[in-house]
């Protein structure tokens, strides 16, 4: 009878700890964060990003990746083996939801997507959302505007969307 009085309190202490534990030291939620599309409204249909835009949009891509797991606690989920069918239903930025679909298929609890749409040679529109994989559901979104075509000013915008927009706040269920 002691010896299971013992138990119990061992499970209520456990229980009681897990509940104070922030919530990043908990299991870490998942997110499928998909790479940064190129939106050229001035493009003729099937061409493809220059060299440089493509080497910038991998670049803002890291940088999301980057922050969501150091600053928020995510478990970036590789969505490297769904590209082909992201490349299939692309771009994702008008594809209504299907990103989600890929995320959930991909264990993944959010769906980040983003683009970047050029205005002119030196002005640029960055725009980020992050969605419930189950539901599709937008919780967090945001967008800057590049003055700039430079690695660096590609990298600071997508620096301030993360800290200005996407994490200004905490997460839905995180604290």
């Amino acid at each position: 009878m002691r010896h299971t009085s013992l138990r119990a309190a061992v499970a209520c202490s456990v229980v009681l700890l897990w509940a104070d534990l922030p919530c990043a030291a908990r299991a870490a939620e998942k997110a499928a964060v998909f790479p940064v599309e190129l939106f050229d409204p001035g493009a003729s249909y099937g061409s493809r990003a220059w060299p440089v835009d493509t080497r910038k949009l991998a670049l803002v891509t890291d940088e999301l990746r980057n922050a969501l797991h150091d600053k928020a606690g995510l478990e970036i989920v590789d969505t490297a083996p769904k590209a082909d069918v992201v490349a299939k239903e692309g771009p994702l930025y008008k594809c209504n939801g299907c990103a989600a679909d890929i995320a959930k298929s991909l264990g993944a609890d959010l769906v980040v997507t983003g683009y970047v749409e050029k205005g002119s040679g030196q002005i640029f529109n960055l725009s980020v959302a992050i969605a419930e994989a189950d539901t599709g559901k937008v919780v967090r979104g945001g967008q800057v505007t590049i003055r700039a075509d430079t690695d660096d000013t590609w990298a600071h915008a997508m620096r301030w969307v993360v800290k200005n927009r996407l994490l200004a706040e905490p997460l839905p269920g995180k604290s």
